[in-house]
């Protein structure tokens, strides 16, 4: 599925104290330190990802991959754009970076994803309804900004 397709969810910002490059180099060791633990290899399964381990090249460019997530494109210092697939949703998630000011960067993470049929719609409302997406996408932003900061 088309990124550009797939329904908007939502989108987090957050400012980080770190010129771009800098911040970029933390999101890609934050995305795959986030992506490698043991519970996340069992959840990919579980619900079926498409990509199920992490590949390719690091950092992380076109084609690499972490578990469930494939990159679809990297532009350094600039953009990261993400998608998956698994039994119950196609998703995507694009990270914007944009400079503020001199050693302050925006750092925006937008979400999409598409929920087919009646099993897609009880994901949808377990992942997105419970507030659990939101959490997540926090705890992961800040992430960045710590190990960046």
């Amino acid at each position: 599925m088309q990124i550009a397709s797939l329904p908007y969810i939502d989108e987090h910002t957050t400012v980080i104290a770190a010129e771009t490059d800098e911040v970029w180099r933390g999101l890609a060791e934050t995305l795959d330190g986030s992506f490698s633990g043991p519970g996340v290899a069992g959840y990919v399964k579980l619900v079926g990802c498409a990509d199920r381990a992490a590949s390719g090249p690091r950092p992380l460019a076109e084609g690499s991959t972490l578990p469930g997530w494939r990159v679809a494109a990297a532009v350094p210092g600039r953009e990261l754009v993400l998608q998956g697939r698994h039994r119950f949703s196609s998703y995507a998630l694009i990270f914007r970076l944009e400079h503020v000011s001199p050693g302050r960067s925006r750092l925006r993470a937008e979400s999409r994803a598409a929920f087919p049929g009646l099993a897609g719609g009880l994901y949808r409302r377990l992942v997105i309804g419970t507030g659990g997406h939101v959490v997540g996408m926090r705890r992961l932003l800040s992430a960045v900004r710590r190990r960046t900061e």
